[in-house]
């Protein structure tokens, strides 16, 4: 018998539990748009909820269009998620360099001293690879995030450097793809299955 995806939850496929530097994957018909079809890196998890950022979701503005007096960088801006999406947020590489940055996880940050992003950008000290900018964040309450991971919206995945820093648009099918079998045949399905 062949192997039916539709007859499994997306619940019973978590090898991992969420937690910071995890990523959650979008369940193939998640039909809120912000979320559709989304890979979030969690950079905060603990008993007040979770944060985190959508990587797969970039936007036409510019960094300048954001902030007058930044350098010219090449790097697109993210939409990071529904939450205080007029404020810039940012992950990168350089927490010995920068500021106030939080760690994530080993080598990896989030957030710290803006002014200090500006000049290292100016003296390229820090490249389009090892920084990622956002508008808007993706927040969860308490149990919220664990509700959702019970209704099946969200696959639990480690995380890599070149998977959170990747500007490939069709990241979530690429980290789908990369999976076992009985998630990675969901790679290719149709955002709208009544189309198949």
């Amino acid at each position: 018998m062949d192997y039916n995806p539709f007859q499994r939850k997306i619940s019973e496929l978590n090898r991992f539990k969420a937690e910071k530097g995890k990523l959650l994957i979008a369940e193939p018909f998640m039909n809120d748009f912000n979320f559709s079809r989304s890979v979030v890196l969690l950079v905060e998890f603990n008993d007040d909820g979770a944060v985190g950022f959508i990587l797969n979701k970039a936007d036409n503005i510019q960094l300048s269009d954001v902030i007058a007096d930044f350098p010219e960088f090449d790097a697109p801006i993210y939409l990071g998620g529904p939450v205080e999406t007029q404020s810039l947020f940012f992950i990168h590489t350089k927490g010995d360099l920068i500021n106030d940055s939080v760690e994530i996880q080993k080598g990896l940050y989030w957030n710290g001293n803006l002014e200090q992003v500006k000049a290292m950008i100016e003296q390229k000290l820090v490249q389009p690879n090892e920084i990622k900018f956002f508008l808007g964040y993706s927040g969860w309450d308490k149990t919220q995030l664990e509700e959702e991971l019970k209704q099946n919206s969200w696959l639990i995945k480690e995380s890599n450097f070149e998977t959170i820093f990747s500007r490939n648009q069709k990241l979530w099918n690429e980290v789908v793809a990369d999976s076992p079998k009985e998630i990675s045949i969901m790679a290719n399905f149709p955002i709208d299955p009544a189309l198949n």
